[in-house]
């Protein structure tokens, strides 16, 4: 038989099968079958959503560079610096420029007495300021001024009803022999009434930062104007930048026309004995007993660093008499003084190149700056000079060239603080692509 039997043809056929079958994948299980489909469907958007992600990265605005120091501070050598306090009452005392010499004392409000003139000075000429050399408007004396002349129990110049005085005389007459009268009279035209100038001297009070002040009259008989020493020395080196201030508070005596005779300082005695005094206004009362708001300078390397201070609630032990309470007052504030100026010294806190600190870009690069110049600052021994960076006007760039000029490194505080430019040691890069696509935050 030449045909095959329906058994052989299975049994070849089946061998056929299996190989043909051998050749192409399982099919997947069911439950894979979605998850591919998804991944088929998902991957092209999660593509997209990743380079859009990156690009953002890219795009997005840089922080801006800030400086970190570099170093520690740097610590004025020799004897570490001891201010002779006095043993009562309270005192603060400061380097205009360079910083605190501290507190001593309970620094709660006590009376101020005449002291509370230099606010009386600093508010009028807010409201009118004059320039060095100007006298400024004139004033009429009213008759409450000239009744009040007659006064024994305050201090007060002898001004008679009608007459005229400039801006600038009568705040001499304020300030120099300390005219109750004359402080009252410049509340009256300043504001209209004490009241309303009591209030003036309160808001300055306030701008200043003297939190423990309260004024609640012109002159400071009321025993009700209060504040600290810590507060007046804040109107302290306020004041002392106001050049016609400066040059009243620092006259011993003056000749005013009009007047009977010529006025003298309460400070004067302190004026003569050292060279450096520079005023500012005495006070004393049976309820302040003696108070003193000080200033002093001494010249370093051809400049002149100013000090500024505040004594109060001084007495002479066993006296009633203010006079007493003043002259102590005085002694114990020229101390103080006079150990302060010995003190100062200059010294080299930076040298030119020295690496003082890092433009950090925020993203992990940091570049060094360089001070420009030698940093010569003027301490004490023991003070521990802080340094500060500060970018420039237009702000710390996100790249520039080694040498560019970035901003000054300075020590102490406030105007008159010691400075030098800073430039960059290396070129300041912009941060790369690395850096951007991996930032966080």
């Amino acid at each position: 038989m030449t045909g095959e039997s329906p058994g052989m043809a299975e049994q070849m056929k089946e061998p056929e099968e299996e190989a043909a079958a051998g050749s192409r994948p399982a099919p997947p299980p069911p439950a894979a079958r979605p998850l591919a489909r998804r991944f088929r469907v998902w991957a092209p958007p999660a593509v997209l959503l990743v380079a859009a992600l990156g690009a953002v990265q890219l795009i997005r605005p840089l922080p801006d560079p800030r400086f970190t120091v570099a170093g520690d501070p740097y610590t004025f050598t020799g004897e570490a610096f001891t201010m002779p306090w006095p043993e009562e009452g309270q005192a603060a005392a400061r380097v205009v420029g360079t910083g605190s010499l501290g507190t001593h004392g309970e620094q709660k409000p006590v009376p101020t007495a005449s002291v509370a003139k230099v606010m009386t000075a600093y508010v009028i000429l807010k409201e009118h300021p004059l320039k060095s050399g100007e006298e400024g408007e004139r004033i009429t004396v009213d008759a409450t001024a000239a009744k009040e002349a007659g006064a024994q129990e305050e201090s007060r110049v002898e001004v008679s009803e009608g007459q005229t005085y400039t801006l600038f005389q009568m705040l001499q007459m304020l300030l120099i022999p300390s005219g109750n009268n004359i402080a009252r009279q410049l509340a009256r035209w300043d504001a209209g009434s004490e009241d309303a100038f009591v209030k003036k001297m309160n808001e300055a009070a306030r701008e200043l930062g003297m939190d423990d002040t309260t004024y609640t009259d012109p002159s400071g008989l009321d025993a009700s104007t209060v504040s600290t020493a810590a507060d007046q020395v804040k109107l302290a080196e306020e004041v002392m930048k106001n050049a016609v201030l400066r040059k009243i508070v620092k006259m011993p005596n003056a000749d005013v026309p009009g007047l009977p005779g010529r006025i003298y300082n309460n400070n004067d005695d302190l004026l003569v004995t050292n060279p450096g005094g520079l005023g500012i206004k005495t006070g004393s009362s049976g309820p302040a007993g003696g108070a003193l708001m000080w200033a002093a300078k001494r010249t370093i390397e051809g400049e002149e660093r100013l000090i500024v201070g505040a004594t109060m609630a001084q007495r002479q032990a066993g006296s009633d008499d203010a006079n007493a309470h003043l002259k102590v007052v005085k002694e114990r504030s020229y101390k103080m003084i006079k150990a302060v100026q010995d003190a100062l010294v200059p010294a080299t806190v930076v040298r030119k190149g020295d690496v003082v600190g890092h433009v950090d870009d925020g993203l992990g690069g940091r570049t060094p700056v360089v001070a420009t110049a030698d940093l010569r600052a003027v301490g004490w021994g023991g003070l521990k000079a802080e340094p500060e960076l500060t970018a420039g006007g237009k702000g710390i760039p996100h790249e520039a060239g080694a040498g560019t000029e970035v901003g000054t490194l300075a020590v102490g505080t406030g105007p008159g603080r010691a400075q030098v430019p800073v430039a960059l040691q290396k070129d300041l890069a912009a941060p790369g692509a690395g850096a951007r696509l991996t930032r966080l935050g």
